[in-house]
């Protein structure tokens, strides 16, 4: 059974950093490639940024230069680490297995709520 355990979320200021954590188990994780995604209140889920099991990242273009997805395969961790946050990246945030041909979420975890305010 797969099951992926986010963490790091909490409210922070706009121009602050914040590290999202999470640990995949059921899986062999080398094999896999990771995402996350995001909701944000009253709109749909977006994919925020994705790294293939041979460490190509994707990200949105509205976290390009921002954000930085990461993975430990001998942790079975993926990170993504945001800085210069802005209220615009008020969300939950989802750790996602990815289909390996089409990139698309396959297994979700519970998500972790990031929010930005001053």
């Amino acid at each position: 059974q797969v099951q992926l355990a986010e963490s790091g979320g909490a409210s922070v200021r706009p121009g602050e950093s914040l590290t999202l954590s999470c640990t995949a188990s059921g899986i062999i994780f080398t094999f896999y490639s990771m995402g996350w995604y995001r909701q944000a209140p009253g709109k749909e889920r977006e994919m925020v940024a994705t790294i293939r099991s041979a460490y190509i990242t994707d990200y949105a273009p509205s976290v390009k230069g921002r954000f930085t997805i990461s993975r430990d395969n001998a942790k079975k961790t993926v990170t993504l680490q945001m800085t210069n946050l802005s209220p615009e990246d008020t969300a939950v945030y989802y750790c996602t297995t990815l289909d390996g041909r089409t990139n698309l979420p396959t297994n979700w975890g519970q998500g972790t709520q990031v929010t930005v305010s001053a």
